[in-house]
């Protein structure tokens, strides 16, 4: 075997490999005694008829192709072993020549990436967050609303209010929703069925039909829909509002504190941990933004495909379809161009996960077994039956899966205490 190599961009190299005639030969002689075996022919016992025989029957070119299926593999896998190559994805290969044999092998390496100086990264962690009376106002009438009960309104609709309506509608004059008595709730900011709608209704007296008409807008979720004009006919039977319990010790037992004053002092303070958690990941992205910006990452292809499919895996099942062949077909798009859509995403995430790795791996920055443990227990706390649960999130893929995010999360920290010059030692784990 001869074995040549060329260095190609994203961390790929082009390996020329040509057969020696003894090694086609070697293998087509092996592929002859397995098909054989295998194949009928008259006036032969199986396994009896000479090569020739064989050739007539099945054809010279088949005969080639067996041999050529297993000769290719060995040969690769010979050549990157004289080369030292590691190779992370399956090979892509050409047969350039049959006899004598002459392939090509694109084999794709291991990213490599080059980290910037981040200890001259330099953040402001900014003040302590304070909370507004209105925003802790504002929370505790969403826990009034929560612990409210909807009761009967003797007037017309208004926005707020739980209606059951039928409903019929018709996108450029072609039918699209016919519904009767379901249960809708007036909320001014609702995009369902289209924006617009709960608004539409407000003024509407029960027994008596109202009729809109509503633009679709362009980023609508349903692309046929997008631009056109939705009819609706609308008869409302019932009108319901939300009846708030009073503001007192009672409401806020009922929602698990001791008191009102207990209420309000831990809503305070449950806002102000959301706050610093939100500026916390504000400085965390700005920090990674900056690490990413000053390193340099060069990747084969091939990882950043894999990228998409996990991507395109995931929005399918958030949309509730099981095949990604039916998501396709619902987005009205080829696939291909979905993936397109979605490289940018892909891209940015790949590059981001790399490089924290690498700063993982230059800092040593450890998940102990302990760590993955508490995680599993957080995880499957909630679950009806937590001992499957536990054994499910043990399997070695799952464990695997939570270190890797473990231990992404503590060099996004790390990183944070660098640019902030907090030099506190989080990286050590069990």
């Amino acid at each position: 075997m001869k074995v040549s190599a060329e260095d190609l961009e994203n961390r790929r190299i082009a390996l020329n490999i040509e057969a020696e005639a003894g090694e086609l030969d070697k293998s087509l002689d092996e592929a002859y005694h397995h098909l054989v075996k295998e194949v009928s022919i008259p006036g032969f016992r199986k396994g009896k008829a000479p090569r020739v025989i064989l050739e007539q029957q099945i054809g010279k070119g088949a005969l080639l192709q067996e041999a050529l299926e297993h000769l290719v593999p060995q040969l690769y896998k010979e050549a990157i072993q004289s080369k030292n190559l590691e190779p992370i994805a399956e090979p892509e290969l050409e047969i350039t020549q049959s006899e004598p044999l002459i392939f090509k092998a694109i084999v794709s390496l291991r990213p490599e990436v080059k980290l910037g100086d981040y200890h001259n990264i330099k953040l402001e962690a900014g003040p302590e967050i304070a909370v507004t009376d209105d925003e802790i106002t504002s929370a505790i009438e969403k826990l009034r609303r929560e612990q409210g009960a909807w009761v009967p309104a003797d007037r017309a609709a208004e926005l707020g209010d739980l209606v059951t309506m039928s409903i019929q509608a018709n996108v450029d004059e072609k039918p699209w929703l016919d519904h009767k008595d379901i249960l809708y709730e007036m909320n001014k900011d609702s995009r369902s069925p289209v924006p617009g709608f709960a608004s539409c209704l407000q003024g509407t007296e029960k027994n008596k039909e109202k009729n809109c008409n509503l633009s679709i807008p362009d980023d609508y979720p349903i692309e046929e829909m997008r631009g056109k004009e939705a009819s609706f006919r609308v008869t409302i039977s019932e009108i319901k509002e939300k009846e708030l319990p009073e503001l007192n010790d009672e409401l806020a037992k009922g929602a698990g504190y001791s008191g009102l004053e207990d209420m309000k002092e831990k809503v305070a303070a449950l806002l102000r941990t959301r706050a610093d958690a939100r500026n916390r990941l504000e400085l965390q992205q700005k920090a990674l933004d900056a690490l990413v910006g000053m390193s340099e990452v060069n990747c084969p292809p091939v990882l950043e495909d894999e990228e998409i499919d996990g991507l395109l895996k995931s929005e399918a099942q958030r949309l509730g379809f099981k095949e990604i062949a039916d998501y396709v077909k619902r987005a009205h798009k080829t696939e291909e161009e979905i993936r397109q859509e979605l490289r940018p995403v892909a891209k940015k995430r790949l590059v981001q996960g790399l490089v924290l790795g690498k700063l993982a791996e230059q800092e040593k920055i450890e998940i102990g077994a302990s760590e993955v443990d508490n995680r599993i227990d957080e995880i499957v706390g909630d679950a009806e039956d937590k001992e499957k649960a536990r054994q499910f999130f043990s399997l070695p893929q799952f464990r695997q899966s939570i270190e890797q995010s473990l231990r992404s999360q503590k060099s996004m920290d790390h990183l944070l205490q660098i640019a902030v010059g907090d030099t506190k030692d989080m990286t050590k784990g069990e």
